[in-house]
């Protein structure tokens, strides 16, 4: 059994981790590209990417469709 402390202490990590990634999405998919250019090579490969920046808006829509079918084969399995 998975003691208190450890729920709390993997429960900080995964929040600081989604928040990270959420940080880091939002830098590539809106900030970067207010931002003048750069010399930098990371980040103007990062300001010159327009994939990746449509890829994860666009992807959700179809992630959610797919849980609810999911959900929806295990109830029928479930109830038959």
């Amino acid at each position: 059994m998975i003691s208190s402390k450890d729920d709390k202490f993997w429960g900080w990590i995964f929040i600081s981790l989604g928040s990270i990634f959420l940080v880091a999405y939002f830098f590539a998919a809106i900030i970067s590209k207010l931002l003048p250019p750069s010399n930098i090579a990371l980040i103007s490969a990062v300001q010159n990417d327009w994939y990746y920046c449509f890829l994860v808006p666009l992807t959700l829509p179809i992630a959610m469709v797919a849980v609810y079918f999911h959900w929806l084969s295990m109830k029928m399995f479930k109830h038959a």
